[in-house]
């Protein structure tokens, strides 16, 4: 018997002999295996109230006390869809899956993080134009700045020495 032949019952005509019927994609009904019946559901965009009540939800989740960030990712991103869908502020709104709080804070993350590098350059220089037309010279010790810039003395939100003078004024009789 030839192994090759046509009528050889090989592996060819048993899988010609198990195959299903043809499906007829023009046809109005769809069959049970039709593609046509997987639906993805719509794509609900993110509200500005959804976004700041994740940001809360990730900072809780990874600075909790308790867990700290000794949770396996799973189990972390699941606590952090239980406390935005429990969130009284979106009392109405369909629920998030955790998937879906991952995916967004990813996007969240990603653009925050190239914007703050941005906004640095943005200030920096114009921290050096100011400091070029007070001055009328370049300033050249960054160097210093980097290292001094988180000390309380040179915070750039610490309480100015007039502001101190008249504070401490007030104070003794």
């Amino acid at each position: 018997m030839d192994p090759f032949s046509l009528n050889s019952t090989g592996f060819v005509n048993l899988l010609a002999s198990q195959s299903s019927p043809p499906i007829d994609i023009d046809s109005a009904e769809p069959g049970v295996n039709s593609p046509r019946l997987v639906k993805h559901a719509e794509r609900r965009k993110w509200s500005t109230k959804e976004d700041l009540v994740l940001i809360s939800a990730w900072l809780n989740t990874s600075k909790d006390p308790i867990v700290s960030n000794e949770q396996k990712l799973g189990s972390f991103w699941k606590r952090i869809e239980g406390y935005f869908n429990s969130s009284p502020q979106l009392i109405g709104s369909a629920p998030r899956e955790w998937g879906q709080c991952k995916q967004r804070w990813g996007r969240v993350n990603e653009q925050v993080c190239k914007f703050v590098g941005c906004h640095e350059v943005a200030l920096k220089e114009q921290a050096h134009n100011i400091f070029f037309n007070d001055y009328k010279v370049k300033f050249t010790l960054e160097h210093c700045w980097r290292e001094l810039r988180f000390d309380q003395k040179w915070r750039s939100h610490a309480i100015s020495k007039e502001k101190r003078k008249e504070a401490n004024a007030e104070v003794v009789p």
